[in-house]
């Protein structure tokens, strides 16, 4: 496909570290406002549990190799990512913020909303943890309730809920270094679920009231929409993965043989398997072959399923919101790929479901790859990307890629040039102290090459 000619201002790549999968993607909004994706690239995770880096290197290796593919397809070198974070750790808390404006003669402006947001940055948080979104709900100006966008208003008490996201340092800290440690500048971290809902979620959705459940590898993430606003985020620590595992033990077969029976022959409702055909898994190194039926794997995978959807029904009665969601639920992620889970899904909670596919927002003449609900998440991310670089949160320039050793290795020069011109009695001291000091700092923020 030919492509119109753009320059790397125009590129926006995006980058989702899953627990099996890396992928990064590159596209552009175009004329019409839709996304053209440039490039695409995907390769296997082995570095990430739970949606934790759990290896750096393996995940270094992954996020290189899958940023290759994608540089390939676009023709040209990336430097700064959109990064998606996900994982157990992540948690959400509800907090009430309050501004008393000084004049009371102006409108309540852009600044009054952002020094409210800036406020909620200032909570003490439990050790580790840190704010990773600030998400307002509703206002309140001068005890009028229930105000979507205050700006414009008068007003003297400004007041405010606010949906607080936050993570482990330490897992932020491991993925911008995994990701720096492949050549790329991070631009921003973003939570995964809300990508997904970006990419997949109509308006219409999101203000009737919606739950979409992203159930990848590792994790099931869960948002909640309601009046168009994000009312609960959670993620549920097993996806994809544990249905892998029982029927890995339920069968008695090898790992990867379980994942080929998932993918190929799995289904998450028994009961729509009518004709009951024998699988044959060949043995291990010359052993007899084993059997197992389709209606049984069926069964085991049904099991798993449910008790998913358990928790997803679990975390939509905390949020208060049982019985408002008019839109249901959207299954999203790899796991959605598993046939008649959608079926399964509307049984099992009572609410009618779909599957959420990211191609409402592309371009005319996608690969057809991209149809697939693995990509939602990555393909979210490159849309909220683009708009943080329209909207001027990130710039490009002040971000352009820098040889990581660059700034001590001048500040060294300098000192170097410094002592030199002093007299000759205090550079042998001077200049000693100076260098082992730069040389301890640097060795402690040396990565652990064990990693």
């Amino acid at each position: 496909m030919d492509y119109p000619n753009f320059s790397s201002q125009d590129l926006v790549v995006a980058l989702d570290i899953g627990t099996t999968k890396v992928c990064a993607i590159a596209g552009r909004k175009n004329e019409h406002g839709r996304l053209e994706i440039l490039g695409v690239g995907k390769v296997e995770s082995e570095g990430v549990m739970r949606g934790v880096v759990s290896n750096i290197e393996k995940t270094v290796r992954a996020i290189s190799d899958a940023i290759a593919i994608a540089q390939r397809a676009a023709g040209m070198e990336f430097r700064v990512a959109h990064v998606g974070i996900a994982g157990q750790h992540i948690k959400s808390l509800q907090h009430r913020g309050l501004l008393t404006r000084d004049n009371i003669h102006t409108e309540i402006g852009q600044r009054d909303i952002d020094r409210l947001v800036n406020d909620m940055y200032k909570l003490v948080l439990p050790p580790g943890d840190k704010i990773l979104h600030v998400l307002p709900q509703e206002y309140t100006v001068d005890d009028e309730q229930g105000i979507v966008d205050p700006i414009g208003m008068s007003g003297v008490r400004l007041e405010a809920n606010f949906h607080i996201i936050t993570g482990q340092i330490t897992a932020t800290q491991n993925i911008v270094k995994c990701v720096e440690r492949a050549g790329l500048k991070v631009a921003n971290l973003m939570l995964e679920p809300i990508a997904s809902a970006t990419s997949v979620l109509s308006e219409e959705e999101k203000e009737a009231g919606v739950a979409l459940v992203d159930i990848g590898g590792g994790t099931t993430d869960i948002t909640i929409f309601k009046d168009g606003i994000i009312r609960h985020t959670a993620v549920i620590p097993f996806g994809g993965g544990v249905i892998t595992k029982d029927i890995k033990e339920g069968c008695n077969v090898m790992q990867n043989q379980a994942e080929k029976l998932k993918v190929k022959f799995g289904s998450a409702l028994a009961e729509e398997v009518y004709d009951n055909r024998i699988i044959t898994i060949p043995g291990l190194k010359g052993r007899e072959h084993k059997e197992i039926s389709e209606k049984n794997l069926a069964r085991i995978i049904q099991a798993r399923v449910e008790e998913v959807l358990d928790y997803v029904v679990w975390e939509i009665r905390r949020s208060g919101y049982e019985g408002k969601l008019i839109g249901g639920l959207v299954l999203t992620g790899g796991g959605a790929l598993m046939n008649h889970i959608d079926k399964l899904a509307e049984f099992h909670t009572g609410m009618n479901t779909r599957i959420g596919t990211p191609v409402e927002h592309l371009a005319h003449g996608y690969h057809e790859q991209l149809q697939s609900p693995v990509f939602s998440t990555a393909i979210g991310l490159l849309m909220k990307g683009i708009q943080d670089v329209e909207e001027g949160k990130v710039r490009y320039e002040s971000m352009q890629h820098q040889p990581q050793q660059s700034a001590a290795a001048q500040a060294v020069e300098e000192m170097e040039a410094a002592e030199l011109a002093t007299e000759t009695s205090n550079v042998g001291n001077g200049l000693f102290n100076k260098i082992f000091q730069k040389t301890k700092e640097w060795f402690q923020t040396e990565p652990d090459a064990e990693f």
